[in-house]
């Protein structure tokens, strides 16, 4: 249960940022959502930021989801888990791999620069800096611009992670209702 309660939606209805947030989030006001427009102006920014990961950003989603979903992993995230699985598999990763994930084991037999995405996920979570042994798989495979989207795909959703779990965000159940 959210250690505060979500704002009345009722009082967002047809104002434009809620509008754009079902947009740009396949047509839903998730509970994340929710729980940011305590702070519209947050809300607000953090929606031009991940839309601009998500959508924008020109990192393939392959290597973007299993960043996402190992973060979810080591920060202990269900919510964020849960929602990107299905995301990882629309942008080609095996369910094999997501069980591995989800089980808190690296996947065996994956390519080279899935386990360097893997490794530099690992490195900036549980530790900030990054050894320049990880940093140099990861440039070895990405150029430039691949890498600033990778390590801003990390930090944000390591903030994600960490937003939803200190507030204790519900995930969402079938008919849309916090679970």
């Amino acid at each position: 249960m959210a250690r505060i309660p979500y704002p009345d939606a009722s009082r967002y209805e047809r104002e434009p940022l809620v509008e754009r947030i079902e947009r740009e989030r396949g047509g839903k006001l998730l509970n994340l959502y929710k729980m940011l427009l305590h702070s519209p102006p947050v809300a607000e920014g953090w929606l031009a930021f991940f839309t601009a990961i998500r959508q924008s950003a020109q990192l393939p989603g392959r290597y973007r989801e299993l960043a996402i979903l190992r973060i979810a992993v080591l920060n202990d995230a269900d919510y964020e888990f849960n929602a990107h699985a299905p995301i990882a598999l629309a942008e080609g990763v095996a369910q094999a791999v997501i069980d591995d994930l989800r089980a808190g084991r690296l996947p065996p037999a994956l390519e080279a620069a899935d386990c360097a995405v893997l490794a530099y996920a690992d490195s900036m979570t549980r530790d900030v800096r990054v050894p320049d042994d990880i940093f140099a798989q990861v440039r070895e495979h990405f150029a430039e611009r691949w890498v600033v989207e990778l390590t801003a795909t990390i930090a944000a959703y390591n903030c994600v992670s960490r937003f939803l779990e200190a507030l204790h965000v519900d995930q969402e159940q079938e008919d849309g209702s916090a679970a």
